[in-house]
């Protein structure tokens, strides 16, 4: 049975140009948890989301989490009945919740509010890789090396990539389908 990438999206809204939604494009076989943005940061309704989309799927899954979607990944896979479908898990410069964001992002106060304090640090339940940047504004270096450790996940310095979105300049990221090999035999759609 082949497998699906799960893509689950951090704090914002669709973005045609972000990584995940070109890579989306270039997959066979891929479903997406719906972007919910900013507005509403009930995480268990983002928990909820992610059990629905891989309620859906036949056969195994590899999650590919950017930015907070990687915080959503480890609520979600402390209580998801799906656990056994997950062959693996590409996450994506996760952020730290823990230390005060730039200010066009939630405050410390909203994320607890919307349950996604304490950021879970127990160790997945599958193979995961941490793929992380030496310049991000929403988490230092040491803290999601830090983080990685917790979750029990392979790291990946990706360098000076910023937060790995298209504010950072990125777009079209050939390298998720590199981490991604890792996980399963890729095959691409060249469009």
């Amino acid at each position: 049975m082949s497998v699906t990438v799960l893509i689950v999206p951090g704090l914002r809204d669709h973005a045609a140009q972000h990584w995940q939604t070109l890579l989306a494009a270039e997959l066979p076989q891929v479903k997406s948890v719906k972007p919910m943005g900013r507005d509403d940061l009930d995480c268990q309704k983002r928990i909820e989301a992610i059990e629905t989309a891989i309620s859906n799927i036949e056969g195994p899954v590899v999650i590919v989490a950017h930015s907070a979607g990687c915080i959503m990944t480890a609520h979600w896979a402390r209580t998801t009945k799906y656990v056994h479908l997950v062959q693996g898990a590409l996450l994506v410069t996760p952020p730290d919740f823990e230390t005060p964001m730039p200010k066009t992002y939630p405050t410390i106060e909203a994320l607890r509010t919307g349950g996604w304090l304490p950021t879970p640090r127990n160790i997945l339940p599958f193979t995961s890789t941490v793929a992380y940047s030496q310049d991000d504004p929403l988490g230092s270096v040491e803290t999601v090396e830090q983080l990685a450790n917790d979750w029990g996940s392979f790291k990946v310095n990706l360098g000076f990539v910023g937060h790995m979105n298209p504010a950072s300049g990125y777009g079209h990221w050939p390298e998720a389908r590199t981490l991604l090999s890792r996980f399963f035999d890729l095959e691409i759609n060249h469009q």
